[in-house]
């Protein structure tokens, strides 16, 4: 049988990899095997990650919102239980952008949901 090596397809699989591996420190970029693992490794990190920076925003928003609420003598669950009596539809980064730049409006919105709330 006649021996194959692999060649240039190999090759650019390994410089692919090792390209990826680029800045990593001590042997990591530098030998295939450990720069191989390391990459998978950063990989499965990056694709988790992806989802839990949707959860830790999605957190940080509602922190902030029941931040404002309270400011305005009112919790975030009664808040946004408001919004929903008064239909009205805001996603919770624009509330908490809304919180942050613009107080006044947010209490204005606060007021909306507390008239809802006495309804």
């Amino acid at each position: 049988m006649p021996r194959v090596k692999g060649g240039t397809v190999s090759r650019a699989r390994r410089k692919k990899t090792l390209k990826l591996a680029k800045g990593y420190f001590g042997s990591k970029h530098l030998l295939y095997r450990t720069a191989h693992e390391q990459v998978m490794r950063s990989l499965r990190y990056a694709y988790r990650d992806r989802k839990q920076l949707k959860r830790n925003m999605r957190k940080l928003w509602i922190a902030r919102i029941n931040a404002a609420c309270r400011m305005n003598d009112m919790t975030y669950s009664t808040f946004m239980h408001g919004l929903k009596l008064a239909n009205i539809t805001m996603n919770r980064k624009m509330l908490s952008e809304i919180a942050i730049h613009d107080p006044k409006s947010f209490t204005e919105i606060v007021n909306v949901s507390k008239a809802a709330l006495q309804k």
